[in-house]
């Protein structure tokens, strides 16, 4: 009998006008309504995050469930709206006037989330990426509507606002696909610089990951005072690039070493003058 009341609406106080022709049952019922909407987005969720993991980046994926997830909430509120016979042009009008205080309050809020879609359409960065972000360098965790979460190397978590992101310098370490190191190696005079510069394009050939296209450079730069000096420049997967810049350092100091070629360090040649006139003497 009680649920044959809730069902057709007639429990006391619930079947009662409160404004226009909605009642007590018409609030309850939309509010259900509006309950069972976001369990659906969250279940839309769940399923995307599973059917999409293997079929597009993170970044993209993510965008992609905000916007349907969003979408779902918004139709969802639509519906109640007009369930609850809420004219939407007096609602828009009184919003107006509403979000206009709240834009004056809130101006850095609403500034960050511009700044977060403007990321999102112009995508200088994406999840997994190395940059550096106004001087904070590290990997992107996840990009946010109004904030941007960066894991530095140290592994802190780095929360800054998408305002600050898309008005600062940017730099994305794997944006491109090859990036460039470079070691200035200097030798002692009386080694050789050709058999030098061949040994250590050698190690470079050899190596699996050192790119060949762009090409690698190895020439004499400069003539030092202790040394003569030989630019290194190797290119490399930008995933791969410290791990090779660190290896490959100590390579090229093997190999030279191997070929009694020494790495040159700062020396001098002091005169005395009392060792000069017993010369000039004799």
């Amino acid at each position: 009998m009680i649920l044959d009341n809730v069902i057709h609406g007639n429990i006391t106080g619930l079947d009662s006008v409160i404004y226009g022709t909605i009642t007590g049952f018409d609030l309850i019922e939309t509010v259900v309504f509006l309950i069972i909407a976001i369990l659906i987005a969250r279940l839309v969720v769940i399923y995307l995050r599973r059917s999409l993991k293997d079929r597009m980046s993170r970044d993209i994926m993510e965008i992609t469930i905000k916007v349907i997830y969003y979408t779902i909430i918004v139709i969802a509120v639509l519906f109640a709206l007009k369930r609850l016979e809420i004219e939407l042009s007096g609602l828009l009008v009184a919003g107006g006037i509403i979000g206009i205080v709240i834009g004056f309050a809130t101006q850095s809020i609403v500034g960050n989330l511009i700044s977060g879609l403007f990321l999102m359409i112009e995508r200088p960065i994406k999840i997994g990426d190395q940059v550096d972000i106004d001087g904070t360098s590290g990997y992107v965790e996840d990009i946010h509507t109004v904030s941007t979460i960066i894991r530095t190397y140290e592994g802190l978590y780095v929360r800054i606002p998408n305002e600050k992101v898309f008005t600062n310098k940017i730099t994305n370490y794997v944006a491109n696909t090859a990036r460039r190191f470079q070691y200035v190696v200097g030798i002692r005079y009386s080694d050789d610089a050709d058999e030098a510069i061949e040994i250590i394009k050698d190690l470079i050939e050899e190596h699996p990951i050192a790119l060949k296209n762009p090409s690698p450079k190895v020439f004499v730069d400069n003539l030092g005072d202790n040394a003569v000096n030989i630019i290194v420049r190797i290119w490399a997967p930008p995933t791969e690039w410290y791990d090779l810049k660190m290896e490959m350092l100590w390579k090229i100091k093997k190999g030279l070493e191997e070929n009694e070629i020494e790495i040159a360090f700062p020396q001098q040649t002091v005169w005395f003058a009392n060792e000069l006139r017993k010369k000039e003497v004799s």
